[in-house]
């Protein structure tokens, strides 16, 4: 389950700094000024290869556990947490992709938090 979680991240990342407007696409924003582009690209792009990564090396450096899995679970459960203080201001329309993202973040969160 660990590997799936690598996967999302990376693959996040990828398609975040080759094409940033079809990750805010997903939320109802396909248009994007540079600085945008420029933003998703940082933070789905960079930070998504840059978990990807420490995850990755925590598989095969047991001194980075229990802290990599630590951190990045406590970061998903920030983003799901945030989605549901979001929701009592804006309750989502639908299922996707507010509650979706929400439950993959809790599921990805205890996946790593019980691996570590």
């Amino acid at each position: 389950m660990v590997i799936a979680v690598i996967v999302f991240f990376i693959l996040m990342g990828l398609v975040a700094l080759a094409a940033p407007q079809r990750i805010t696409a997903i939320f109802g924003m396909a248009q994007l000024t540079p600085d945008g582009r420029n933003e998703v690209r940082a933070v789905y792009g960079g930070f998504g290869i840059a978990i990807g990564a420490v995850l990755t090396a925590a598989l095969y450096d047991s001194s980075l556990r229990p802290g990599v899995p630590i951190a990045v679970a406590a970061a998903l459960f920030g983003m799901a947490g945030g989605r549901v203080v979001s929701a009592l201001f804006e309750r989502p329309r639908r299922f996707y992709p507010a509650w979706f993202f929400c439950l993959a973040e809790t599921v990805m969160g205890l996946i790593l938090w019980n691996w570590a």
